[in-house]
């Protein structure tokens, strides 16, 4: 009695793997569906490689048993096919004889985890099968673990993403004139971004590090923030100390490991002669140069109490200057043929940005 029990609980669980079995002998695939239906797996028999692989393509299969000698193609041909659009398939492989076998090079490459020879008894290819599935069984826990952590992780980001958001307003708050500026500095860092053609991971990088550059801004007095006449050398000093700040404030949450360069190095010049760290050249991790060139353009293009906003060509005249000064002279250059020759892209962010200021005085 209880051992009848426990092959309908072993059946329950082997049905929830689904096998496919190639080969073309009919003999070979009734054998196995004779085999494997008495342990309850749940397999689907095919004659024709071909077929094999489109069911694989269109179907969900957690395990093939496969054939190596087969007409019109071989197993590995087969494999070599499937692996273009499936890369977790677990694949056993059968060999009338180890001889026979491709070579272990062809298995590794393939990812085919494992072959036996053909026998009479199939003794040895059910362990194989049972190894497998535990083998199948784990990589879905793992995955199931991978998709809560990343749910979880997600849930984290936004909120660490909306907790920062709220400092930047609060800056911005303090400031009319520096309204929008940081989703400026953002818009123009990425478009430098893709035209340097860097990796999707470093423009989300820019993204996030731009919009928070001047996050530091909330420590330093308003008295000196919004002060409309000249600063005095203290009071310089005092902001010069926002990177240090706002590296400070992002460092406590590991999520912002990668923008806190930016954060911190948005003011170095490409001479040395910046700040907090007074770096130079290459010293200067390289997104934060890509934002230094885009916070100067904005602060250039942007009016304020004491100036009026600079025309375009003055601008690019005052980049092309600085190159190799101010500015990484690769980056400048980069961001100089968007402005003379795809201007446009700066019209909409200023437009959408601009925009946004006037809806908020």
């Amino acid at each position: 009695m209880r051992h009848g029990a426990q092959n309908i609980n072993n059946q329950n669980t082997n049905d929830n793997y689904k096998i496919i079995a190639v080969d073309d002998e009919e003999g070979i695939l009734d054998s196995l569906q004779v085999l494997l239906k008495r342990t309850g797996y749940n397999l689907v028999g095919v004659t024709d490689p071909m077929e094999a692989i489109k069911r694989v393509k269109d179907e969900h299969f957690d395990l093939m048993i496969l054939d190596f000698i087969m007409t019109p193609y071989h197993g590995d041909q087969v494999v070599e096919e499937i692996r273009k659009f499936d890369k977790d398939l677990y694949i056993l492989l059968l060999t009338g004889h180890k001889d026979l076998a491709p070579p272990l090079e062809t298995i590794k490459r393939l990812d085919i985890q494992g072959y036996c020879e053909k026998s009479d008894k199939f003794d040895q290819l059910l362990l194989l099968i049972e190894s497998a599935i535990k083998s199948i069984e784990q990589m879905r826990e793992i995955r199931k673990i991978n998709d809560e952590l990343s749910d979880t992780y997600e849930e984290l980001e936004k909120a660490y993403l909306e907790i920062v958001e709220t400092l930047r307003f609060a800056v911005e708050a303090k400031d009319t004139y520096t309204r929008g500026h940081s989703d400026r500095v953002s818009a123009y860092s990425v478009l430098i971004g893709e035209k340097l053609g860097l990796s999707e991971e470093d423009i989300k990088t820019l993204k996030i590090g731009g919009l928070f550059h001047d996050i530091g801004k909330i420590g330093i007095p308003d008295s000196i923030l919004l002060k409309e006449s000249k600063l005095t050398d203290d009071e310089y000093s005092q902001i010069k100390n926002h990177p240090t700040i706002g590296a400070h404030i992002l460092s406590k949450v590991s999520y912002f490991k990668d923008m806190i360069p930016i954060v911190k190095h948005h003011h170095e010049k490409y001479d040395g002669t910046g700040y907090p760290s007074r770096l130079k050249g290459e010293e200067i991790p390289f997104l934060a140069r890509i934002a230094a060139v885009a916070d100067s353009f904005d602060a250039m293009t942007s009016k304020r109490s004491y100036r009026d906003s600079m025309a375009l060509d003055v601008v690019i005249g005052e980049i092309e200057r600085c190159k190799g000064t101010q500015f990484d002279p690769q980056i400048a250059d980069a961001f100089l043929d968007i402005l003379k020759n795809d201007s446009e892209k700066i019209k909409k962010i200023q437009e959408e940005f601009n925009t946004e200021v006037a809806e908020m005085l």
